[in-house]
């Protein structure tokens, strides 16, 4: 809104030319969330307190948790204003791949608020049935498939999975590449759900995954960079980075009341919204196998819960974990919830460095 209010205006006063610039943009767009969040939160946190919105913790939890019962959730409210305003505020309105993500990002959102909704006001134990989750996401992330397969928006948007690490192997896998972008975006969005665990761990990590997202967006969408560093171009899609770094300082802005020990959870409706917007943005910019290293934290704790529960069942009861997410392994392990939460930052951290160093290392 602001680049087509202001932008325009520089023919007349210079300084309005920094609007044409995505870098500028997108460093407004982080600020602005980081500021939304911060000022917002003690009015949601108060909000949420007053109609007794709040956690219910599970039976199969560690004991410690207990402590955790009456916290506000559904705090990715806070996130998804957070994220959609600034991205509105700061991008071009008039490019399909900001709307496509922030219309998933909107729509996950609104789905798992329903589900927390059902959960923590109408205290329905299980939320939203989980088939009826999967089945609006399949749907969701369907629909994005059969957009990019059907009517790219770009040139660079064909069915075509690039692999990192290789110059030049890139598959073309024809109709196949629509259920390959179903997995993405619903396995993005479920990890990130699963993550969500520990005071500050989902919000962190996400962070550190959207700043390697948002350097990704900004090279590819540029010619020169996107040529001299053999990725595949896409037209367009640097417009992303303004998205990207709304997350992030959406993230910081949640963690300064989440981090422990949390004021607010986000719940259904930020993780949600999170990984869903995560999961689209790399199938925006043809780059889905990279969200294997990147999000590498959120692969790690999702494969835990599947071999947790393939080896239970292939035993009859024994356990690989103490317990899965592999993040309650540590706790009962005897590690404190905060020193679990910084180092799988670092592991975030260090993921999002390697993600990025396929740039160079190809």
């Amino acid at each position: 809104m602001l680049y087509h209010l202001l932008y325009p205006l520089s023919e007349y006063f210079i300084v309005f030319n920094l609007f044409r610039y995505i870098t500028f943009r997108a460093i407004g767009a982080a600020v602005t969330a980081f500021l939304i969040g911060l000022v917002i939160g003690p009015w949601l946190i108060n909000v949420l307190k007053r109609k007794t919105i709040a956690e219910i913790i599970r039976e199969d939890v560690p004991e410690r948790h207990r402590e955790k019962a009456g916290t506000p959730t559904m705090g990715g409210l806070l996130i998804l204003a957070a994220t959609l305003i600034p991205t509105l505020l700061w991008a071009d309105l008039t490019n399909e791949y900001v709307l496509i993500v922030a219309g998933v990002t909107l729509a996950l959102g609104l789905m798992g608020f329903w589900d927390d909704y059902l959960k923590v006001v109408k205290k329905k134990e299980l939320g939203l049935l989980a088939r009826y989750k999967f089945i609006g996401q399949f749907a969701l992330a369907f629909a994005i498939g059969a957009l990019v397969y059907f009517f790219p928006l770009e040139n660079g948007m064909t069915p075509v999975v690039a692999f990192p690490f290789f110059k030049e192997l890139a598959v073309n896998i024809g109709v196949f590449y629509i259920p390959f972008v179903m997995v993405v975006i619903v396995g993005s969005t479920n990890a990130i759900n699963l993550t969500d665990g520990l005071d500050g761990l989902a919000a962190g990590a996400t962070a550190f995954a959207a700043l390697a997202f948002a350097v990704m967006t900004y090279v590819v969408g540029h010619v020169n960079f996107s040529e001299y560093l053999q990725l595949m171009f896409v037209s367009r899609a640097g417009e992303l980075t303004v998205y990207c770094l709304a997350v992030i300082g959406a993230t910081l802005g949640f963690l300064w009341y989440n981090s422990y020990p949390a004021q607010i959870f986000m719940g259904d409706t930020g993780s949600l919204a999170l990984g869903g917007g995560i999961g689209t943005v790399a199938v925006m910019i043809k780059q889905e196998l990279l969200l294997v290293i990147v999000g590498g934290v959120f692969v790690i704790e999702s494969l835990s819960v599947i071999i947790q529960v393939l080896y239970f069942k292939a035993t009859g009861g024994k356990r690989v974990f103490r317990m899965a997410p592999i993040h309650h392994h540590y706790e009962l392990a005897g590690m404190r919830e905060p020193k679990i939460v910084v180092r799988f930052w670092i592991v975030a951290a260090i993921f999002a460095l390697l993600g990025l160093s396929t740039l160079k290392i190809r």
